[in-house]
């Protein structure tokens, strides 16, 4: 029997790679294995790992429950990681139990993804598991008691679907001293989103928020920000001071190196007075995506004021919005002003959803007549349609690199 007499960091090595399911069935290879999966320090309870079948809800959930709680009767080692995400869980009490049991040990992650139904309400017993590392929580309902103060060891932190007040989301994130990683999507509860983190790297939003503010957090890296449309971005700018919401929200990520300008986000930085530059460069920015509007006057503005400010940046991506909007890109070929730059590192751009409208084809030519070390231009098309027609048109433009490559991508 030369697999029960293998080292024990390596048996718990080939447990890791298994399904919870796979490892607990290794309880049939010899008596010696027959309680090595009670030691597993990662606890996965999906739809791969726990396969139930039933021919009704209730029975779902009784076998699912009865599953769950045999396993956590008999683990006898350390949880350092419990993932919670089958998608015929709804947010039951039965969670309280094992978040309570979690809660006594010393586990470092922890995945809950409620699926079905309304949101869970988190039990206290979850924010006193002060040794996570990494939180994850989908469909839930947050409300920290009072005497939370964060969690001091937490370095990811992923919220989507929540409903949590202002008051306790802002408690939450600045007692989290080390966090570095912040997803937040779909929130209720609030929409002026404040975020102080002073060693945060990277940032993931997306929702219905109004207004969005750093404060320390000049350690910021990689950001990627979905604002959905609403009426609040042209009132957002009147607490940023004299520069509108494009300069207020540049002032804090000095080191930003990724940035992602999704939904309806660049009109909220559009906001406000535009300045034709910003205070301080981007010098660290090397990647940018832009969702933009053509057609709308105040996109185009605040587009050529963060590729001014941007000296260094290698790739650049454009996502073509098409609703209609008031202004024009052929207001700004007026002034000379507005071109009166290069883009001297930039080596790729990649387009998508363009339609052949001059507005979007005079940007694509603007760009390849001012980026000298351009390597890659990929365009992909809204229609089929019209994608050889906007190829034609790109093959005569003027290119200021000699290597300039234009790639087709079928739409």
């Amino acid at each position: 029997d030369r697999i029960s007499s293998l080292p024990g960091h390596i048996v718990d090595k080939i447990l890791s790679f298994l399904s919870l399911g796979d490892a607990v069935r290794t309880c049939i290879l010899s008596r010696k294995w027959r309680y090595k999966w009670t030691t597993l320090p990662c606890l996965v309870f999906d739809n791969q790992s726990v396969a139930v079948a039933a021919s009704n809800q209730d029975q779902t959930k009784s076998r699912l429950v009865n599953v769950i709680d045999h396993m956590l009767l008999l683990h006898s080692g350390p949880v350092q990681r419990f993932k919670l995400s089958h998608r015929d869980l709804h947010g039951i009490s039965d969670i309280d139990r094992w978040i309570l049991f979690l809660s006594r040990g010393s586990v470092k992650e922890f995945i809950l993804e409620i699926w079905k139904g309304h949101r869970y309400k988190l039990p206290s017993a979850a924010y006193s598991c002060q040794k996570l590392t990494h939180l994850e929580l989908f469909n839930c309902l947050l409300k920290p008691p009072l005497e939370f103060s964060g969690f001091r060891s937490l370095r990811s932190l992923d919220l989507q679907h929540i409903t949590m007040d202002q008051h306790s989301f802002e408690r939450m994130v600045s007692g989290c001293p080390v966090l570095e990683r912040l997803t937040v999507m779909n929130f209720d509860g609030f929409t002026l989103l404040n975020v102080q983190a002073p060693n945060l790297v990277f940032f993931d939003v997306g929702g219905a928020f109004e207004d969005v503010a750093f404060r320390d957090t000049f350690r910021l890296a990689v950001v990627s920000i979905a604002l959905y449309e609403n009426n609040g971005f042209e009132r957002s700018f009147a607490s940023g001071g004299g520069g509108g919401n494009i300069v207020k929200f540049f002032a804090s990520l000095p080191h930003i190196q990724r940035l992602e300008v999704q939904s309806f986000f660049l009109k909220y930085l559009a906001a406000g007075s535009i300045p034709v530059e910003l205070p301080a460069p981007c010098t660290n920015l090397n990647y940018l995506s832009i969702r933009i509007n053509f057609n709308d006057l105040s996109d185009n503005l605040a587009t050529l004021c963060l590729l001014r400010s941007s000296p260094n940046l290698h790739e650049l991506e454009i996502l073509v919005r098409t609703e209609e909007q008031f202004g024009s890109w052929k207001s700004l070929t007026v002034s000379g002003s507005y071109y009166d730059f290069a883009l001297f590192r930039l080596r790729s751009m990649r387009v998508v959803g363009v339609s052949g409208q001059k507005l979007e084809l005079d940007f694509v030519k603007f760009v390849l007549e001012s980026a000298p070390v351009l390597e890659k231009v990929t365009v992909k098309p809204t229609t089929a349609e019209c994608g050889w027609d906007v190829v034609k048109e790109l093959l005569r433009f003027r290119r200021a690199s000699m290597f300039a490559e234009i790639v087709y991508l079928d739409p």
